[in-house]
């Protein structure tokens, strides 16, 4: 797929797939970085005299409430003032009105793609003869929706089957960020890794693996490893169905892959550090101790490149922070390029303050993992 100053956009109507994915409570948008993240690639269309239909997804949609409660409608009024134009909004997404919309105006907002999953799918199942639909509004397709590169939808990948397609400015941000992490890595190259489950990252964690010097793992995964090297994790959350899975990563990768030496539980309503071989039956697990950060700090001082997915511990406690935090912190020393990707890495660092740390902050989610896993976007069926 090109880029989209590799492609001639001059007054052609074109359909933009942005990632408007924001949350909505009370009939306030919470956060609008989202929606800002689009306006480069909208701002550059409209200098070229291009006509815009934008699509985007909002929330998941298998009810009729949910409908009601995913409207795209707030959007458009904050996309209208950041642009500084009317943005037409369109509440349906099969009309007349629909198709003509990039004749008669300069910027639309369809209606959240997803409506098209109820009853039948047809936006996630990425039905053809919607696409063949979708598609007829346009001339051009640019997509520049990278939290969801990672799935072949009607929106993404069908439209980009039947025009001429691009990608837009956060995509290329996107690509040139993680740079680092997936093509010609700067050894050692360490990670941390951390998050409540193990399911969903193992592919990730595989291929990582392949490429980093040291795996540090923390907070929920870093049980199912515990577990699997026969600590008792007590009452602790962990993957039972990957133990043995983790079991042949740690044969294979046993100087690789660095766990917790100790942790910070709950155990009978009190809070205690205790080494990993001290675990109560009765105990659960909601950080790593404070020799087990020591020990990830020297190894991260030794590092040309830093990859966090993930946190150490239960962060929103202040109680169970300080794993979480005392890494961040630790950042701020290192010569390295650290990046960080994936929702909870994301929003643990904003939330605490440590965006000035990290060299690059990923906004795309599972999209951002699976690129760095499989090396190339899903919808566009290549690098």
């Amino acid at each position: 797929m090109e880029y989209i100053e590799n492609i001639n956009v001059d007054n052609k109507r074109v359909i933009l797939r942005l990632d408007l994915n924001v949350t909505i409570k009370d009939g306030k948008i919470l956060d609008d970085t989202k929606i800002k993240k689009g306006i480069p690639t909208i701002k550059y269309l409209l200098n070229h005299n291009a006509n815009i239909l934008i699509m985007s997804h909002l929330g998941k949609i298998k009810t009729d409430e949910d409908k009601k409660n995913n409207s795209l409608e707030q959007v458009s009024y904050v996309l209208s003032e950041l642009l500084e134009i009317p943005v037409k909004f369109i509440k349906e997404t099969r009309s007349e009105e629909l198709i003509n919309s990039t004749f008669e105006n300069r910027v639309t907002l369809m209606e959240n793609t997803r409506y098209e999953d109820l009853p039948n799918k047809c936006e996630s199942g990425c039905d053809d003869e919607l696409a063949k639909y979708w598609s007829s509004a346009g001339e051009i397709f640019i997509n520049d929706a990278f939290g969801t590169t990672h799935r072949c939808h009607t929106s993404n990948y069908g439209i980009s089957k039947y025009l001429p397609s691009a990608y837009g400015f956060l995509i290329k941000e996107e690509l040139n960020g993680l740079d680092p992490i997936v093509h010609n890595i700067e050894k050692p190259f360490v990670v941390i890794m951390g998050g409540a489950k193990v399911d969903d990252k193992v592919a990730l964690i595989e291929s990582l693996l392949k490429e980093c010097d040291y795996l540090l793992v923390g907070g929920g995964i870093a049980n199912t490893f515990l577990k699997a090297c026969g600590y008792n994790v007590g009452n602790s959350l962990y993957s039972s169905d990957y133990v043995e899975k983790i079991k042949t990563l740690l044969d294979m990768h046993k100087n690789k892959i660095w766990m917790p030496v100790d942790v910070i539980i709950k155990s009978g309503g009190e809070i205690n550090t205790v080494g990993i071989d001290e675990i109560p039956s009765t105990g659960s697990i909601y950080d790593i101790g404070p020799k087990s950060v020591d020990i990830y700090k020297k190894i991260l001082k030794e590092s040309s490149t830093i990859f966090v997915n993930g946190t150490m511990g239960l962060y929103e406690d202040e109680s169970f922070r300080n794993g979480t935090e005392n890494l961040y912190k630790a950042l701020s020393n290192i010569n390295a390029t650290i990046i960080a990707g994936g929702g909870d890495a994301i929003a643990s660092i904003k939330n605490l303050g440590y965006q000035k740390n990290f060299d690059f902050l990923s906004t795309g989610g599972g999209a951002t993992l699976e690129y760095i896993s499989e090396k190339k976007l899903k919808c566009f069926g290549e690098n």
